[in-house]
């Protein structure tokens, strides 16, 4: 579904992103993980289209993306969630996802005016969206909630679900668990389960919780200082030693033997 070839992203003299080769499956819930400045965050904006390339290219379901915003790229399918939340705070959990398709007829004035059952008909469908979406996310009891009063978790569910309500290709989520309880941390990943299963839903995540990655990732990429370092399954990367070094500093081989049990 995406295919990144020799990308970078430099600021000034820093190497944010140096040469990165990966692929997102189609239909897989793919996981990307390192240390805090290893460049995945920048190479989800390089994907998602909110910083130009500085070299390489982005293909999505086989077309060349590299020089899309990221509205373009969102009609073609591509969506993003973010670390911090960005819900629209004044607005109700429902109003919240109501605005998230499109092209709606009643943002336009004239339409408000002379094609009133037009611009009715479609908010409607719009509205029955947003309530089967809350029905699916178990967010009934809170929408009619303010955004800005929801818990984070909350808070991330809400953002998944917006991603519900237009056909998403690819879904790039930005550390959803991120200050998320574990109850609403199992409901978010359950969420993304039947997502994936039921709706063919492709999803490359950030993620810093191994436990959560296990849970649900097909394959796990693992960045450090700009470059992927090793892909695998979440077992082979948790007991891969040069992943180990670049967390911790330290490989397995460099770890003093003891006695100790």
């Amino acid at each position: 579904m995406i295919v990144v070839e020799e990308v970078s992203k430099h600021f000034g003299g820093v190497k944010a992103v140096n040469g990165v080769n990966l692929e997102v499956k189609q239909g897989a819930i793919t996981g990307l993980i390192g240390p805090n400045g290893a460049g995945k965050t920048t190479l989800f904006n390089l994907i998602a289209g909110a910083f130009p390339l500085s070299s390489g290219s982005i293909m999505l379901d086989g077309y060349d993306v590299s020089g899309l915003k990221a509205h373009q790229l969102f009609d073609k399918g591509l969506l993003r969630t973010f670390q911090i939340a960005h819900e629209f705070p004044t607005l109700s959990v429902r109003e919240n996802l109501m605005m998230v398709p499109s092209k709606q007829s009643g943002e336009r004035l004239m339409n408000t005016w002379f094609r009133t059952s037009s611009v009715a008909l479609q908010e409607k469908a719009v509205r029955q969206k947003a309530d089967d979406v809350i029905d699916f996310l178990n967010l009934a009891h809170i929408a009619d909630e303010r955004a800005g009063n929801l818990s984070g978790g909350q808070k991330k569910l809400l953002e998944l679900g917006r991603t519900m309500m237009v056909d998403a290709k690819v879904v790039l989520l930005d550390e959803v668990g991120a200050g998320v309880n574990r109850t609403l941390l199992n409901d978010i990943g359950d969420a993304i389960i039947r997502l994936n299963k039921e709706f063919d839903y492709t999803f490359c995540m950030i993620e810093h919780d191994m436990d959560f990655i296990s849970k649900l990732c097909d394959q796990v990429i693992v960045m450090a200082e700009g470059a992927v370092l090793a892909e695998g399954t979440a077992e082979e990367i948790k007991s891969n030693e040069v992943v180990i070094e670049a967390y911790l500093g330290t490989g397995l081989k460099n770890k003093p033997k003891t006695d100790t049990p």
